[in-house]
């Protein structure tokens, strides 16, 4: 069976200029998603959801736009502006497990709420013609939440239905829950991505063991921890190439620059790398003591210099 490897989208990392460097270092991943495009009350997109999504900010990408609301005029307004730019599908975010955004009922905690659920794809379904696939968690406070939403899904012609295997109150403690995964793979009748949990290679082969009827897999987290594993698994490899950490340190750089010229002053550019590096060290041989050296620099020379000598060490 071909396996499709998706990129799952994780808001304030992987925007255009995370996603470009990534393909161009690493690859692996045949389809990234953008991290959720969210209206703040009036029907006007930020600048920054504008430019992550811009044709031209994604020409070597297959993208597809998010969306996190629980709103249908808002739905609608973002369905016919991606549109306009080019794009024929848009995935709607009901998975988002933060508790800021699901205590206003969007995101995971939206998936209660079935009769909203189906007043927005009533209306979206009957106003334009844009193709809606779901990213999902199986429910907030139980797995079977979702259960219930699977009979309005199968009114509507869904193109998939991404499944992380986790509820939003977990946020990401906790393991992954297969057992109820399974569950959702014996009711729905739609296409169903697997996402969760998925950081090495053999993490990879076990979850395909158990769900021999998945072709398409999601990586969040373990593409930050590990931007080797999607290849790896493609080529169905544990070898990691000779130069890994001049790889890494290539593609770092190439970011690191990018966000400097964009954030614009110490404090974010620092704060920024702060939050990739929580994720980068894991692909060290001692992740505490690489974070511990990149927390102490306290100024962009130090910094630099940290992870020069970070990467040297390897």
């Amino acid at each position: 069976m071909n396996i499709t490897l998706l990129s799952s989208p994780l808001q304030g990392f992987t925007d255009f200029r995370f996603r470009n460097a990534f393909h161009k270092h690493f690859g692996g991943i045949d389809t990234f998603y953008s991290p959720y495009i969210k209206l703040n009350g009036k029907l006007t997109i930020k600048g920054s959801y504008e430019r992550d999504i811009l044709p031209e900010n994604n020409s070597s990408l297959e993208v597809i736009p998010q969306i996190i609301t629980n709103d249908a005029e808002e739905f609608l307004f973002v369905a016919k502006y991606v549109q306009q730019l080019g794009y024929k599908e848009l995935n709607w975010n009901l998975g988002c497990p933060y508790p800021m955004v699901a205590k206003c009922g969007m995101g995971s905690g939206l998936i209660k709420n079935t009769d909203q659920i189906e007043h927005i794809l009533k209306r979206v379904h009957n106003e334009t013609d844009i193709v809606v696939s779901m990213k999902m968690r199986m429910g907030y406070e139980n797995p079977t939440e979702i259960l219930d939403v699977f009979p309005i899904l199968e009114q509507y012609p869904i193109k998939n239905i991404a499944i992380h295997a986790r509820i939003g109150k977990q946020l990401y403690k906790g393991g992954v829950d297969l057992d109820s995964f399974q569950k959702c793979l014996d009711t729905s009748k739609q296409k169903i991505y697997y996402n969760g949990d998925i950081t090495s290679v053999g993490k990879f082969k076990e979850l395909q063991e158990r769900f021999p009827s998945i072709a398409h897999f999601m990586i969040g987290r373990g593409l930050l921890a590990d931007p080797f594993l999607p290849s790896m698994i493609k080529k169905n490899s544990t070898e990691y190439p000779k130069n890994k950490f001049e790889i890494f340190e290539v593609f770092h750089d190439e970011i690191y620059r990018e966000y400097d010229a964009y954030l614009q002053g110490p404090t974010p550019i620092r704060m920024k790398m702060l939050g990739f590096w929580e994720y980068f060290s894991q692909s060290f041989s001692n992740p505490q003591k690489t974070f511990k050296k990149i927390k102490k620099a306290g100024n962009s020379k130090n910094y630099e210099a940290a992870v020069k000598e970070i990467f040297k060490n390897g």
